[in-house]
C-alpha cells in the first residue's frame, strides 16, 4: 500500500456537511479541501488540484452533480481520482442517471453514517490505486 498522504475534495452546499466531512476525513490523516459548489471545485481542479478521491452532492445551485461531473470528464479533471456521488437523492431516476456516466460509487447520505462513508471511499482509493 502507498504510504502517500490520501487527499480529498468534498463538495457539497450544506456548510454543515463540509464541516463534518473535513472532520472525518482530516482525523483519517486525508488533505482536504472543501468547495461550496461546483463552480468553486472546477476552478480548484483547474488549478491544478488533483485528489485522490472528489466527494459531491446532486443537488447543488447552479451546476449540479451531474453537470460537475460531465465536465470533469469533458476538460479531463482529477483523471486519477475516485468521483463519488454523496447525495440524498434516492429515486432510481437520479440513480441511474448518474449512473450511466463514469462514476466510482454512489452513497446515499441517509444510508450511512460518516465514518462508514471514510471507510468507503478509502476502499475504492485504495482499491483502484487513485491518486498515485
Amino acid at each position: 500500500m502507498s504510504t502517500a498522504k490520501k487527499s480529498i475534495l468534498v463538495v457539497d452546499d450544506d456548510k454543515f456537511l463540509i464541516a463534518l466531512y473535513q472532520k472525518k476525513f482530516t482525523s483519517e490523516g486525508w488533505e482536504v479541501e472543501t468547495a461550496l459548489s461546483a463552480v468553486e471545485a472546477l476552478q480548484k481542479l483547474r488549478n491544478g488540484l488533483a485528489p485522490s478521491a472528489v466527494v459531491f452532492d446532486i443537488i447543488m445551485p447552479g451546476i449540479d452533480g451531474v453537470e460537475f461531473l460531465k465536465t470533469m470528464h469533458s476538460e479531463k479533471l482529477a483523471a486519477n481520482s475516485a468521483k463519488i456521488a454523496l447525495t440524498n437523492q434516492s429515486e432510481t431516476e437520479n440513480v441511474e442517471k448518474i449512473k450511466t456516466l463514469v462514476i466510482d460509487d454512489y452513497i446515499v447520505k441517509a444510508s450511512m453514517i460518516p465514518s462508514e462513508v471514510v471507510d468507503e471511499v478509502k476502499k475504492i482509493v485504495e482499491k483502484n490505486n487513485y491518486g498515485v
